[in-house]
């Protein structure tokens, strides 16, 4: 692959000599041994997908880096940031780089450093990495070199540690990478390396960021949302819509299901279940989403329990629920406290969206004292008085599908 005699224009109007394009770094990928291969045509999959929207990308890889041009290698830089930023939410990588790509040749590699260092003030280091060996100058020697141009045409002092700004270089088999700034990626695994489940969504804080942190360990996920229907409004439907909507982003392709659920509350509510009435009707809920993961081909139900967050999330009422269903119930926060949960949300960008005003289903049915440590009988109980089989049947048909988009404009 010869590298074209380009030049491109920055935001800040600085040209450039060199190609724009994005450079990749793998994480946890690189890992993986024999199978390395696999996770990386998925990664490569979920690239193409999430910037399909953007540009058509060729993409090829090396050493643990991958590298996504626009076909033809005629994009300009605005094309080739919007594709960085939409990368840097595709799971299984770590950095993202709007780099340069130039010429195998010291004097290219120096004419695009001086390029990208014109109009900057304060410190700077030069790091380089030489991958491929037969390049003349060693790492040490293209930091040098590159150093000394920059001081000489720019009279900015070199700081090796904390610099104002970091200036990479790395030497390929074909070509140079030139960049100064990098975006941080999702880490973790592909989306689809590690199957499929469901997600119980609310409208809260906590199940999206747990439809997160399952997305980054390569599952690919659906989503069930109870509504209080036909006893609320549609509020709470909007707010799961606005949240798949935005975790859309991490793996495309997202596949909502609502379940009104009013009438089943009302049900569990004459049933005699008092202060076992939340947990009866989150295992009639785990029942309804199981029947929903079988037929979707999910192997696992994904909630947003913390233990001992709230009074259902305590150790004996999570084992208490597990006892609803076979399929085993993920939990990815349970060790995590409320900070850290609000954190992950403000990142991904789901807090605002959570923290709308909505009416939530689960205040249709909430006792003046729930139950701390609930027997597993006495549950099962419930559910036989309810007819639970059943009536999760009927729940899981009257599902609901919605296709929210990353990008697409408000529901």
């Amino acid at each position: 692959m010869t590298v074209l005699d380009a030049t491109a224009q920055t935001a800040d109007g600085i040209t450039v000599a060199g190609e724009p394009c994005v450079l990749i770094k793998l994480g946890e990928v690189v890992l993986k041994g024999r199978n390395r291969e696999t996770f990386e045509r998925r990664l490569q999959g979920n690239i193409r997908s999430a910037v399909r929207d953007i540009a058509p990308v060729e993409i090829w890889r090396r050493h643990g880096v991958m590298v996504a041009r626009v076909g033809g290698g005629t994009a300009d830089v605005a094309t080739v940031d919007a594709l960085a930023e939409r990368i840097a939410d595709v799971m299984g990588i770590v950095w993202v780089h709007r780099a340069w790509r130039v010429g195998k040749d010291p004097d290219s590699v120096v004419r695009a450093a001086l390029d990208l260092m014109s109009g900057r003030t304060g410190s700077f280091a030069v790091r380089s990495r030489r991958r491929d060996k037969r390049f003349p100058l060693t790492s040490t020697e293209i930091d040098r070199l590159v150093g000394t141009k920059i001081v000489e045409a720019y009279g900015l002092p070199v700081r090796l540690k904390n610099p104002d700004h970091t200036l990479a270089v790395e030497v390929d088999r074909d070509e140079v990478f030139v960049y100064t700034d990098g975006l941080p990626g999702q880490g973790g695994l592909p989306v689809g390396m590690s199957g499929r489940a469901l997600v119980l969504l609310s409208g809260g804080i906590d199940s999206p960021v747990a439809a997160y942190r399952m997305m980054r360990r390569g599952l690919r996920v659906d989503y069930l949302h109870f509504s209080g229907m036909p006893f609320t409004g549609p509020e709470s439907i909007y707010k799961a819509y606005a949240l798949v909507r935005e975790l859309d982003k991490f793996q495309g392709g997202s596949r909502l299901f609502v379940v009104p659920f009013g009438k089943a509350q009302q049900q569990i509510k004459s049933s005699g279940a008092d202060r076992l009435a939340v947990l009866a009707q989150r295992r009639l809920m785990l029942r309804t989403g199981e029947l929903m993961a079988h037929r979707l081909g999910g192997a696992a139900l994904i909630t947003g329990d913390s233990l001992g967050q709230v009074s259902s999330q305590t150790l004996a009422n999570m084992t208490a629920l597990n006892d609803a269903v076979e399929l085993p119930i993920l939990r990815p926060l349970v060790g995590m406290d409320k900070v850290e949960i609000m954190d992950t949300a403000r990142r991904i960008g789901t807090l605002a969206i959570s923290e709308l005003p909505d009416e939530d289903c689960c205040t249709l049915l909430a006792p003046r004292r729930a139950e701390t440590r609930a027997k597993i009988e006495d549950l099962r109980q419930i559910d036989k008085r309810l007819d639970a089989e059943e009536l999760a049947e009927r729940l899981a048909d009257s599902a609901q599908e919605h296709r929210p988009a990353y990008g697409e404009g408000a529901a």
